[in-house]
């Protein structure tokens, strides 16, 4: 397989995380407006650096991996999209719906790749359950329950997170749009959309917790709680099946140690048999979505992620709405 050429614009925390997932790939050129961010990402990697993302662009980089704060992302894409440059765009890969749309409608048409950052689909927890689900052993899906949360840290209320200006939304969008990414996954997309987002404890635009219930088209629920008051970080995913629960706990490190629990339901019913499986070690899911991403660049393969993305942005745009309305 061809080795690509890569640029990452942003070279925060992320895209320091993506630089080190490159699946062999070479990172060519790194920007970002703090020039010393991009001087140290660029002396790592011995690449070139711009203070104007747009030098990258117009570099002969194959790939553009864009790693900034969310009112950015767009913008950079579609001029990526336009010097016909294949882009791996952080989630949630807009602002809002509206925005996501102009990029889809800029693919539209083209050979050119668009990955969005759900990282959490990779990993081997979700991997797992997939594989587990699809083998329809245990019947279909009835419910899902699923939390996410963590606690922010000294600043957070100052930080671009909490400008809506720049964020478009809180942790309903910052969290939460994983939670509903996984949740399309298993289900399928969502027809309508209920619950409230709160301010707490952060003194910010944005809300800091966001209650959620999900409903597809065949009366499967989806309910989650997307938390930035978790002061200890967790990440819990159930899915109730007709026969089996199955249960993902951890993402590794602070959130602990990533499990996946089955819960086989018994012909006489009662305590169900129980099974813990689990994936000690670093996360691999960035390496393994990047190695996907390049998967499909080399044999030309329809991506779903924009049109998952957008879906993902509509739920919670739903959300916020039916939350402004019944206040």
């Amino acid at each position: 397989m061809s080795k690509y050429k890569i640029g990452i614009i942003g070279c925060g925390f992320i895209g320091n995380k993506r630089a080190k997932a490159l699946e062999g790939n070479e990172l060519v050129y790194v920007a970002d407006t703090n020039e010393d961010l991009a001087k140290k990402l660029a002396a790592e990697y011995n690449c070139k650096h711009s203070t104007n993302y747009m030098d990258l662009i117009k570099s002969d980089v194959d790939i553009v991996i864009i790693s900034t704060s969310n009112n950015m992302l767009i913008p950079i894409a579609l001029e990526a999209v336009k010097h016909h440059k294949h882009v791996l765009i952080e989630k949630p890969g807009a602002r809002n719906p509206t925005e996501m749309k102009q990029l889809l409608d800029a693919v539209h048409g083209t050979d050119i790749k668009v990955k969005v950052g759900f990282n959490h689909r990779y990993h081997p927890a979700i991997m797992k359950a997939k594989e587990i689900i699809k083998s329809n052993n245990y019947g279909e899906i009835m419910f899902i329950r699923a939390k996410y949360g963590h606690g922010g840290r000294i600043g957070y209320d100052k930080e671009w997170r909490a400008k809506k200006s720049v964020s478009g939304g809180g942790e309903l969008l910052d969290q939460g749009c994983h939670l509903i990414d996984l949740g399309t996954m298993f289900l399928g997309e969502f027809s309508d959309a209920i619950g409230y987002t709160q301010k707490y404890f952060w003194d910010m635009e944005v809300e800091d917790n966001g209650f959620a219930l999900l409903r597809t088209s065949k009366g499967q629920i989806m309910q989650m709680h997307a938390s930035w008051t978790d002061w200890k970080n967790i990440f819990n995913f159930e899915i109730m099946c007709k026969t089996a629960k199955l249960e993902i706990s951890g993402l590794g490190k602070s959130y602990g140690t990533e499990t996946l629990t089955i819960f086989r339901m018994k012909p006489e019913m009662g305590p169900p048999d129980k099974e813990v499986l689990t994936f000690e070690g670093e996360d691999n899911s960035w390496n393994l979505e990047f190695k996907d991403f390049i998967d499909a660049i080399a044999h030309n393969r329809k991506l779903p992620d924009l049109d998952n993305a957008y879906s993902v942005l509509k739920t919670i745009y739903n959300i916020y709405e039916w939350n402004d309305m019944n206040k």
